[in-house]
């Protein structure tokens, strides 16, 4: 049997967008209004996948230690009140470094990775961005894309309405 997933991009949508890199720990600041729906939807049986750019580690303007930490606060936060993260996946190139790759959205790579490694239905699945490039990767992987503002709460509804689509 298949399973389906939420995808979430990560600035913006599961921590506070700076309009920069997020370079330090201390400034990383997890938005905990979005665990709620969050929360929802792994209780219905959604494994909740972040798919995020890092090219911040390509430009030496962070480690993937720190990355690392990050990604632990956030980790933590959603299990405190009962969802779990199964995966964060990342792209650390930057395409003036490292040059093409297939992970880095607007490519589907991560997802696609995400979907064999973790037997995804993309049909069944979304991906919630707070950037053109977010849908635009889901829907290379065949995924429905929800595009949000930065920073805006997640409504239940609306992933449940898109997912019924």
């Amino acid at each position: 049997m298949k399973n389906k997933a939420i995808f979430l991009d990560r600035d913006g949508v599961l921590n506070h967008e700076r309009n920069d890199y997020i370079c330090r720990v201390e400034d990383f600041e997890v938005l905990e209004y979005q665990i709620p729906p969050l929360k929802k939807l792994h209780d219905e049986g959604y494994l909740l996948i972040i798919i995020t750019n890092q090219g911040g580690i390509a430009l030496s303007r962070y480690t993937e230690e720190t990355l690392a930490e990050m990604h632990r606060i956030l980790f933590e936060k959603f299990e405190e009140k009962g969802a779990k993260i199964t995966h964060a996946y990342y792209c650390p190139h930057h395409p003036t470094i490292t040059g093409d790759c297939d992970c880095r959205k607007p490519k589907s790579g991560m997802l696609l990775e995400a979907i064999a490694t973790y037997h995804i239905d993309p049909a069944l699945s979304v991906m919630i961005g707070d950037k053109p490039r977010d849908v635009e990767a889901a829907s290379g992987a065949g995924v429905k894309g929800i595009l949000i503002e930065p920073d805006e709460q997640i409504s239940y509804e609306k992933v449940k309405e898109v997912l019924a689509s």
